[in-house]
């Protein structure tokens, strides 16, 4: 997981991409929120949801594993719900949730 969440923060953060982290693992309501507006249809067949989570506000993007599939076909702006600066070939995000 960890791994993962510096994955992503770090390709935030090398492309400017403004970004706010909620820790889930020392914040109760930061957890129930994540926990909460994951859609069904994403969370595992038994437990609870486990970062790194991503939102563009309170909507629900995917997992670490559609960020990489995003970034591998160059659609991560996209993906995040932004709009690809000009010459880009990526597309990003703007508010992340992750532990």
């Amino acid at each position: 997981i960890k791994k993962q969440q510096q994955d992503v923060l770090g390709f935030l953060e090398a492309n400017k991409i403004e970004f706010e982290e909620k820790d889930i693992a020392a914040n109760e309501e930061n957890r129930k929120w994540m926990r909460e507006n994951v859609p069904e249809d994403s969370r595992p067949a038994s437990g609870n949801p486990l970062p790194p989570r991503l939102f563009n506000d309170s909507r629900y993007l995917g997992d670490y594993e559609a960020f990489f599939e995003a970034r591998e076909n160059n659609a991560v702006y996209a993906f995040l719900g932004l709009t690809a600066p000009p010459g880009s070939k990526v597309g990003l995000l703007l508010a992340g949730y992750f532990t």
